[in-house]
């Protein structure tokens, strides 16, 4: 999994979780004490938050930051449908 990829992944959850909460990006900066401008440069790919910065937004969300990383379903689906690309070439 290259860097670019996680990094769009992130910042695509990220905007997700902050939807799923139905908080606007105002509403996230100021639970989070990061500015709206920040969080909106960061969802549209224009800056790439550090990990303060993420630490803060996940606080704010009330979210593990695991769940931006990881997605354990996603990743077995992978690994399933390659094992089974590779059975059918046998």
């Amino acid at each position: 999994m290259d860097n670019k990829w996680q990094e769009r992944t992130v910042i695509t959850r990220l905007k997700q979780e902050r939807e799923k909460q139905k908080l606007s990006q105002l509403e996230l900066a100021y639970k989070s004490d990061i500015s709206q401008n920040m969080i909106a440069y960061i969802e549209t790919g224009k800056r790439t938050p550090t990990l303060t910065t993420l630490l803060k937004l996940c606080n704010a969300l009330n979210i593990n930051p695991s769940v931006l990383f990881t997605d354990e379903d996603e990743q077995k689906e992978a690994i399933k449908k390659s094992i089974v690309e590779l059975v059918n070439l046998l």
